[in-house]
């Protein structure tokens, strides 16, 4: 895979750009859109840059983070705070983003997505209320181990690190997740599978590899 140079300002109007000019795969009428990556790749700061830059075309975004989807503790927990195998296959919600954000956003869905359910600080329930998504609209759902779920997104972007990388800018406290995105490479290829692979070792300095073709 050839990477090239490129700003995230100029990455974020491009992806914008094509995002734009989508039709939703499904047939429905929003666009949801997937920023993954580790939390050292800091996939918030590029889905908000999208997010924006789609707003100024006139779109409406809801912008939502797994992190507002994480199970309970004691679930999270069963084996040990450090499990990187729960980390991998039982920290997030996926049952919860597929009732909660993606079902609604099926053709014929009510557009009413639930931006948040859980608090992990807290432990308990966000209660946040549900925001409306116009017909129209695009979602953007950003964090890590997003891909290989069969989400129905319309447009996935993968921000990669190097093992020596994800090492580096990874907190000390959160080493023990690394095993966990090395077997995420390994059995999901996430770069080799999302729409957009992005390189972000230098995070002054990203590199992507394009558009892949019918992406």
């Amino acid at each position: 895979m050839r990477f090239e140079a490129i700003t995230w300002e100029r990455l974020a109007d491009t992806l914008a750009a094509h995002a734009d000019a989508l039709e939703p795969a499904d047939g429905g009428p929003w666009l949801r859109i997937a920023v993954d990556g580790a939390p050292a790749a800091r996939t918030g700061e590029l889905a908000e840059s999208v997010a924006q830059a789609l707003r100024l075309r006139g779109r409406a975004v809801l912008l939502v983070s797994t992190e507002g989807f994480l199970r309970p503790a004691s679930l999270r927990y069963e084996y040990g705070k450090r499990d990187p195998d729960s980390y991998f296959g039982s920290w997030f919600d996926t049952g919860a983003l597929w009732r909660e954000v993606f079902g609604p956003l099926e053709p014929g869905g009510s557009g009413r997505v639930l931006p948040d359910l859980w608090d992990p600080v807290k432990d308990r329930a966000t209660r946040s209320p549900y925001r409306q998504l116009p017909e129209g609209g695009v979602l953007v759902l950003h964090g890590p181990l997003l891909l290989g779920h069969w989400f129905p997104f319309d447009l996935s972007v993968h921000l990669g690190l190097s093992p020596g990388a994800l090492r580096r800018r990874t907190e000390e406290d959160e080493q023990w997740t690394l095993p966990a995105f090395a077997r995420y490479e390994d059995e999901v290829v996430p770069a080799g599978n999302a729409d957009v692979a992005v390189r972000a070792d230098d995070p002054h300095h990203p590199a992507w590899a394009g558009l892949r073709k019918g992406g």
